[in-house]
């Protein structure tokens, strides 16, 4: 059984997906053992305790520094040892420290195609907005392990969108979840899980 935990910041549709890949047997072989936010607020927090897992959230504005919100969190995940860690739309920036622990052990899904509009400075709508102006006809998302680089380890996952004429930063947004991230995300962890055996 692949324990994981999912670390989420905003609305938690990637989590959803995940959730109901376990529950349909899609992802298989795999547990959800909690669910880490660093945004109180964070909607993906009721999606985890309505689906009846765990629930923890982490908020670096409750520590007086960085150091500290780190070691909590760090403290939080080996409470409970998960064997992957996915950032679902996680905009933390990790601690070197967790990296090395969890070493190949931590996937992250980005809505582009690496390496197009991705590292520092690109993530949810800036994604898009960048692609747009960019004028690119296709698009999509990467599922990759994450190392001391933003967005610069190895590619699991990638899966193509096609760009429409008319598309605002928010539709192409929406179609790449739809069309690639809820898709290859779940594909991802069935596919360590898998190897896990």
């Amino acid at each position: 059984m692949l324990n994981i935990v999912v670390c989420v910041s905003g609305g938690g549709t990637n989590l959803q997906a995940i959730i109901d890949g376990v529950e349909k047997g899609t992802i298989r072989n795999t547990r959800i053992i909690g669910v880490i936010s660093n945004n109180a607020g964070a909607y993906a927090l009721e999606r985890a305790k309505k689906a009846g897992i765990p629930a923890f959230s982490i908020s670096p504005k409750n520590f007086e520094s960085r150091e500290a919100f780190n070691r909590a969190f760090l403290d939080q995940l080996e409470a409970l040892e998960p064997d992957l860690i996915v950032l679902a739309g996680f905009l933390v920036i990790l601690p070197e420290k967790m990296i090395e622990v969890y070493r190949d052990r931590i996937i992250n899904i980005h809505p582009s195609l690496i390496p197009s509009f991705c590292g520092t400075g690109y993530y949810g709508l800036k994604v898009h907005e960048a692609a747009l102006a960019r004028g690119v006809k296709v698009t999509g998302a990467t599922v990759h392990y994450v190392d001391e680089g933003t967005d610069t380890g190895k590619i699991i996952l990638q899966k193509a969108v096609e760009v429409l004429e008319g598309d605002t930063p928010e539709l192409l947004q929406r179609r790449v979840m739809e069309q690639a991230e809820w898709i290859i995300l779940p594909k991802a962890i069935d596919q360590i899980a898998g190897a896990k055996g």
